[in-house]
């Protein structure tokens, strides 16, 4: 069964999209109904900008949206998905992918998104950070211990076996990584984000963002999607909306999606979007699946 699955926030690079602009009439149409529809030249950005400015959460969220939907899109006969998922971001271009969201629904829900999501960041200063080779239990274990004296530290990411991203207040991330070395953790990097995504930090983000997706029309999609919060294959537009506002405070579960999906039949999974971190996340899981990008 064809897969097909969507990257978040990180795998963003300068130049993204530019070749489908130029190449492909639906892509110019859908990159230029994005420029009006969020206001502003979204394409300069993408295509010519510097690191910094596509690094900006307002503008690495539609960045990354939008090339991963319209290269999809762009893949005419191709594509053809019998299941869908996203990595946090990724799941609204998974959603609008699979029929359950409209194209100008999902960009402005995206923009809104990430324009709560910026706006917890400043108003509390927070990170996250990847913790490699050390088991859930332990992780999940230290996360505790360091909340429970204060401090907010969660597992976000689920990522890969081996890979989990901790989510949380500055002094706690630090206070965790310090035990998680020294509990045998291969490398426990902080990462250059903007704050605490995935984490309780995220509620006031959360409150903005539901209001917003419960006056957005959903439908039921064409096929199901695996959604982050619980891992779980649905069909039924009112369980996604559901899903869609607990996800950002909630753990991205990907390990457990891809499980899901190998066990449900997949057999062939496409990385539409930029860059190839899921497809290297999914071989972690099963190394003899085959996962590649738009052919």
């Amino acid at each position: 069964m064809k897969a097909f699955v969507f990257p978040g926030q990180g795998a963003q690079f300068v130049g993204m999209g530019k070749d489908l602009y130029e190449n492909n009439p639906l892509a110019k149409e859908l990159f230029d109904k994005a420029n009006d529809i969020l206001g502003y030249r979204i394409t300069d950005i993408m295509f010519n900008g510097t690191d910094d400015e596509l690094k900006q959460t307002k503008v690495t969220q539609p960045a990354v949206f939008l090339h991963s939907v319209i290269s999809a899109l762009c893949m005419g006969k191709k594509f053809t998905p019998e299941m869908t998922a996203g990595h946090s971001l990724g799941e609204f271009s998974a959603l609008v992918a699979a029929g359950a969201l409209s194209f100008e629904d999902g960009l402005k829900l995206v923009y809104a998104r990430a324009m709560a999501m910026q706006k917890a960041c400043e108003a509390q200063p927070s990170t996250m950070a990847a913790i490699i080779n050390l088991s859930d239990e332990k992780v999940e274990e230290i996360c505790h211990l360091v909340s429970s004296g204060g401090n907010v530290v969660v597992a976000a990411n689920y990522n890969c076996p081996g890979q989990i991203v901790i989510s949380g207040s500055i002094e706690g991330i630090n206070k965790a990584c310090e035990l998680m070395k020294a509990a045998g953790a291969k490398r426990a990097l902080p990462l250059k984000v903007g704050g605490a995504f995935h984490s309780p930090l995220m509620q006031p983000a959360k409150e903005e963002l539901e209001a917003a997706i419960n006056s957005t029309k959903f439908s039921d999609p064409k096929c199901p999607v695996y959604q982050n919060v619980d891992a779980k294959p649905h069909t039924d537009a009112a369980e996604i909306k559901a899903n869609l506002v607990a996800q950002l405070t909630a753990p991205v579960r990907w390990t457990q999606i891809v499980e899901n999906m190998l066990a449900d039949g997949a057999d062939d999974f496409t990385e539409c979007g930029p860059g190839a971190v899921l497809q290297g996340l999914i071989h972690r899981v099963n190394k003899e699946v085959s996962a590649h990008g738009i052919d």
